[in-house]
């Protein structure tokens, strides 16, 4: 433990997170190969962002859930806090199979906006237990809303 940092439940909430996000990745291999072969909206970023971007994510939500794990909130608080981000990171996973092996985009979208919606959830609910971890939700949820513009987007511009 590093002052009031319990070391080993952080690294396994940031392990959590980004496991999440590497077991999508290595499901979906091809998908940054899909992404450069469509046509794209304006505003697309380059196919090497998606990772950076994502390991950035994976890295805050690891570190907000560590932080309402070992808040001094009510198990009940907390419970429900984590439940929430449990059934995210599921809908983020499910997104990213839908979307690059089963190509169904428009399905792909749809469970965005039920993603974008737990996010929102996650974050009133990180905020009653820490302010800070709701904030390092933020990004992420731009980010969404970001890729649900891109989402509806290829799924006008590629069928």
């Amino acid at each position: 433990m590093i002052g009031s940092i319990k070391v080993k439940n952080l690294l396994i909430s940031i392990a959590i997170s980004v496991g999440t996000g590497l077991l999508a990745a290595a499901l979906t291999r091809e998908s940054m190969t899909m992404y450069m072969q469509f046509v794209k909206p304006p505003l697309s970023p380059p196919a090497w962002l998606f990772p950076v971007v994502w390991t950035i994510l994976y890295i805050l939500m690891g570190i907000s859930s560590y932080m309402i794990y070992e808040s001094n909130a009510s198990s009940h608080e907390k419970e429900k806090s984590l439940s929430i981000y449990i059934f995210q990171l599921f809908f983020n996973f499910l997104w990213t199979i839908v979307f690059f092996d089963f190509n169904n985009y428009l399905l792909a979208f749809g469970i965005l906006l039920v993603l974008w919606f737990l996010i929102l959830a996650m974050i009133v609910n990180f905020n009653k237990i820490s302010v800070t971890a709701s904030r390092l939700q933020i990004p992420y949820l731009i980010w969404v809303t970001f890729a649900g513009y891109l989402n509806l987007a290829i799924y006008f511009l590629n069928r």
